[in-house]
């Protein structure tokens, strides 16, 4: 299996949405489940400028499938400006299989090499221990444990607060 990872595009949205309805995607953002094709289309046809997104694809007959999205937004106040933040989402049939670390990689490539960023944050739910330990393999710590920080499912989760300080 090939994967490419590109920058996000309009004509990803369909994938991206896909992507984003599947259960064990969604209960692990804070999307929601119902997100349509069209609100993709907006939110990736007027990407703002201190917002990065890539979409992992493998090629299928010439046909793209979207397997990923990794989506790096940087602060805009200027106190703030050397700190990025982001979120990750890989199908439940590509998990495993290193698509979360190409994702990752390239990242962390723009938020070091180009961005100069100094730190780079995320949440997790406390409960995802694929995504925390994919975390920890690229060097983010957990900083704190936020309390009742999301519902889903019909209750209340924790999610983590991780970070990765550049060296």
């Amino acid at each position: 299996m090939t994967v490419i990872i590109c920058r996000t595009e309009q004509k990803h949205a369909e994938g991206v949405q896909k992507l984003y309805t599947n259960q064990s995607v969604y209960s692990q953002t804070l999307h929601l489940p119902s997100q349509s094709v069209d609100n993709w289309k907006k939110w990736l046809g007027n990407i703002p400028e201190h917002a990065h997104s890539f979409v992992a694809v493998v090629c299928d007959n010439d046909t793209e499938h979207v397997v990923g999205n990794i989506a790096l937004r940087t602060e805009t106040n200027p106190r703030r400006r050397h700190i990025g933040n982001f979120v990750i989402a890989v199908s439940e049939s590509h998990q495993g299989q290193g698509v979360g670390s190409q994702l990752m990689q390239t990242i962390l490539d723009l938020a070091d090499n180009w961005l100069n960023l100094e730190r780079v944050e995320l949440t997790v739910y406390t409960d995802n221990e694929k995504a925390i330990a994919l975390y920890q393999k690229f060097g983010f710590v957990i900083e704190g444990e936020h309390q009742k920080f999301a519902f889903r499912h019909g209750k209340f989760v924790n999610a983590y607060t991780m970070a990765r300080i550049k060296e």
